[in-house]
């Protein structure tokens, strides 16, 4: 008697202390696709579901989230190393108030909407359907990887989809909990499914039939990811990143700025996508914004991130601390000035690659760290002349996914903000708003396509089908046969209905006659019955 191979294993290990978490069967690229052919199978049923009892499993899902936040925020912290307060702060809490706007706006958005039509069309009846584009595809980070997929998998759902979801290979236990939330929402087994492993059945699962692809990470891959759906006639949203830039007025609340620079800066390790990367300050400022942030850095506190007092955690690989290293010591090799933070052992975690918040001025667009994207505990601080020179060097980036400009005059806020080339600015505050999941989400240039979240993120979920009526009372006007009273007709009826004033008497006179005609040719088959 012979005994099957066992499944291989994607294991996952606490980036703390190396300890194994735990594993989940990877899946092989050639399995990829019959995962794909088993969520179509129940697509359509869930699809057929009315709006309502899609609406009702988002918010059993979301009281699912809140009855295991304890468990989940702990998954969460040992196994990508952000602080535990972050867990629930960055990951959790949005996730559950995501669900229930979800819940209350998807059905008002997904709704079939009305059609204006233009007068000479004002018989005909229109409107536009947004149906499901079948299964879905969501391939996700590390850095967030329960709120980024889980939003995606979430809004897929609601727009009546199935969905594939692939979780990074660091963090697959927390991706697994994905499908295990909506299993115990009690929504039809096998409409999530996830898959895992490293970039092969992620691979797959952009060249499987799925009908769309939901991709966060680096611009190189997510490139092949966008020509490869480009490829096949179908779609993609990517977020690739960014390079935020933050921009202090002379007359921000400097406390405000620099207590928001820290966490912008620093949370999560600095491993965010929207986290502050560059920072511009005016000269009139500068010297006590430096000051300020320097001092902030130096008192944050680094350890084990399940303890609660914690508020920078072990990054999440040695890989991503070492690129983080040699930025920062290219930087200071060019000039820069590194004026606290590094790389930091501490006793009892010899695993852990654990980086001080670090804070450097001196820098230029000329190095490596201002060009790269650090995703890392690392702030760079610009003194600038002038508004105008924060601007322009804010814009001297390939990247363009968030900004943040900090003054008390909310009208030159949003002048500045809207010059920068970003797809989110927010004024005195910095990329809160992935947790508002009304608000879209995406970015310009090499930051991505395509927008998550809000109205905008379903419709990335939905095929928008236009709908229309004609009574067929008359044939169109326009129909054959041709004949110059057609032409004289509409020349006179285009001057009348949307012509100068001065032209409309004269356009009146000359549409009468050939409009008797085109009329008369419009009821002949009504006149025949």
């Amino acid at each position: 008697m012979t005994t099957a191979a066992p499944s291989a294993e994607l294991e996952s290990f606490n980036p703390l202390d190396g300890d194994r978490l735990g594993a989940v069967a990877a899946t092989s690229a050639a399995e990829v696709q019959a995962v794909v052919d088993e969520v179509a199978e129940v697509q359509p049923f869930w699809a057929g579901l009315p709006m309502s009892d899609r609406a009702r499993y988002m918010r059993r899902a979301a009281q699912v989230v809140i009855d295991n936040l304890d468990e989940l925020s702990e998954l969460l912290t040992r196994e990508q190393g952000k602080p535990r307060n972050e867990s629930y702060t960055m990951e959790l809490l949005p996730t559950v108030d995501a669900l229930r706007w979800i819940a209350e706006a998807g059905p008002h958005i997904l709704a079939d909407e009305r059609v204006r039509m233009p007068t000479f069309l004002k018989q005909k009846r229109a409107r536009h359907a947004f149906e499901p584009l079948g299964v879905v595809g969501v391939i996700a980070p590390w850095n967030y990887p329960w709120s980024i997929p889980f939003g995606e998998v979430a809004i897929a759902l609601m727009a009546g989809n199935g969905v594939v979801l692939k979780p990074a290979p660091l963090t697959p236990l927390i991706g697994q909990r994905i499908q295990w939330v909506f299993e115990r929402a009690g929504l039809p087994d096998g409409i999530v499914r996830t898959v895992h492993g490293d970039a092969e059945p992620g691979q797959a699962l952009v060249e499987s039939s799925v009908a769309k692809v939901f991709f966060t990470g680096s611009v190189e891959v997510g490139r092949k990811v966008g020509t490869s759906c480009a490829e096949q006639l179908k779609g993609s949203v990517l977020e690739l990143g960014g390079k935020d830039p933050m921009i202090v007025c002379a007359d921000a609340n400097l406390p405000n700025a620099i207590s928001g620079c820290l966490w912008g800066g620093f949370a999560n390790a600095g491993q965010t996508c929207a986290g502050i990367e560059r920072v511009y300050v005016v000269k009139e400022v500068a010297d006590r914004f430096v000051e300020g942030v320097v001092q902030g850095a130096r008192a944050l506190r680094v350890g084990d991130p399940m303890d609660w007092t914690t508020e920078v955690g072990p990054m999440v690989s040695r890989e991503q601390f070492d690129i983080v290293s040699e930025l920062v010591d290219d930087a200071v090799a060019s000039g820069a000035t590194l004026h606290c933070g590094g790389p930091l052992e501490i006793e009892g975690f010899p695993e852990a690659a654990f980086y001080a918040p670090a804070v450097l001025t001196g820098v230029t667009h000329d190095m490596r760290i201002m060009r790269e994207e650090i995703f890392g505990p690392v702030v760079p601080i610009v003194t600038v002349e002038s508004e105008e020179e924060a601007i322009g060097l804010a814009n001297d980036s390939e990247f363009g996914l968030g900004a943040s400009v900090w003054t008390l005059d909310r009208g030159r806020g949003e002048r500045i903000g809207r010059r920068i080339e970003s797809g989110m600015v927010w004024i005195n505050d910095h990329m809160y708003s992935h947790g508002a999941c009304s608000c879209a989400w995406g970015g310009v240039k090499h930051s991505g396509l395509g927008r998550a979240h809000s109205k905008f993120g379903f419709y990335e979920c939905a095929n928008v089908k236009l709908l229309a009526w004609e009574p067929s009372r008359t044939r169109d006007f326009w129909w054959h046969p041709y004949d110059e009273a057609l032409g004289t007709a509409v020349h006179a009826a285009a001057q009348l209905l949307y012509g100068r004033d001065a032209d409309k008497s004269q356009a009146l006179r000359r549409v009468v006659r050939p409009g008797i005609e085109v009329a008369r040719k419009s009821l002949r088959d009504v006149l025949k019955r």
